[in-house]
């Protein structure tokens, strides 16, 4: 029996697939980690024990950089957020409200504007980029894009997520080769079918770890949940150059009058979608008590 270091890239009932040395190790929780309640996650470093036959048990996690409850995955250095202007339309509310998760959790936030081939107005581009994340355009069917993107994941751990039918699981297969799940649009609804059932790290030729994971239905209020309403304003960027400006102390730039957010709003300095956002995920947390 030997003690070595690995990257949990999936668990799929019960058995872990743990990427030790190169090689992948399928593995199981040992006894001490299921008496401490320890749930390994996708993007882990776990310790894990090998027998002779190549399989092994995980005997301690390792201590997480950040995790997500919903898609529960663990030490993530980006999240690429995928978009559409063309059907099915992307909310931008449900974008903010990753962007807050993940800021959160110290994860950089990376906006792709996929199927730039069928339709690209320039708002999420020109809204996004005036908050200060970095946006592409992107399309699975002609390419564009795609060699910046998969620059932007080398040497990382990263993970896509999006509104179903956006295009995750195309981009996901021109940028690493491999075959995955892609879902139609349905024209009835308007969006296409969830194919991704699970949290699995792929890894790269050079090395750099991607997820594909459920849709924005998958980050629920479950991750919000450990957002205070009071740190909400630290994460949206374009608010911080007017910390301590508004009239009243503890304004919750709702609708307070003398806001300095409501003045960014009206210059200009803010987007409108963005300020609508942070005052319903504001409402949503001040439903949350403290205690919870």
């Amino acid at each position: 029996m030997g003690r070595k270091q690995g990257t949990i890239l999936k668990g799929i009932g019960g058995f872990y697939y743990v990427l030790v040395g190169g090689e992948t190790v399928e593995c199981k929780a040992g006894g001490r980690l299921r008496l401490r309640h320890a749930v390994p996650l996708a993007g882990d470093m776990a310790v894990v024990e090998l027998d002779e036959k190549g399989s092994g048990f995980i005997v301690d996690i390792l201590p997480r950089k950040n995790a997500l409850v919903r898609p529960p995955i663990a030490n993530l250095d980006q999240i690429f957020i995928v978009v559409s202007e063309a059907p099915p339309i992307t909310d931008p509310y449900l974008v903010d409200k990753v962007t807050v998760i993940a800021r959160q959790q110290n994860i950089q936030v990376v906006l792709a504007v996929n199927k730039t081939d069928l339709a690209c107005s320039g708002f999420f581009e020109e809204v996004y980029c005036r908050a200060g994340f970095t946006v592409l355009r992107t399309s699975a069917e002609t390419g564009e894009g795609c060699e910046k993107l998969s620059q932007l994941m080398h040497g990382k751990v990263s993970c896509f997520t999006g509104n179903s039918g956006v295009g995750k699981s195309s981009l996901l297969r021109r940028i690493t080769g491999r075959e995955l799940s892609v879902g139609e649009i349905s024209e009835r609804i308007g969006r296409g079918k969830n194919t991704t059932r699970h949290v699995e790290l792929l890894r790269r030729e050079d090395g750099a770890l991607v997820a594909d994971t459920p849709g924005f239905s998958s980050f629920e209020l479950t991750q919000m949940e450990r957002i205070r309403k009071e740190e909400l304003q630290h994460l949206f960027p374009e608010i911080e150059p007017v910390f301590g400006q508004c009239r009243f102390t503890g304004c919750a730039h709702v609708s307070e009058p003398g806001c300095a957010v409501h003045a960014l709003v009206e210059e200009g300095a803010m987007a409108r979608s963005r300020y609508e956002s942070y005052v319903k995920l504001y409402e949503e947390l001040k439903k949350i008590k403290d205690w919870q």
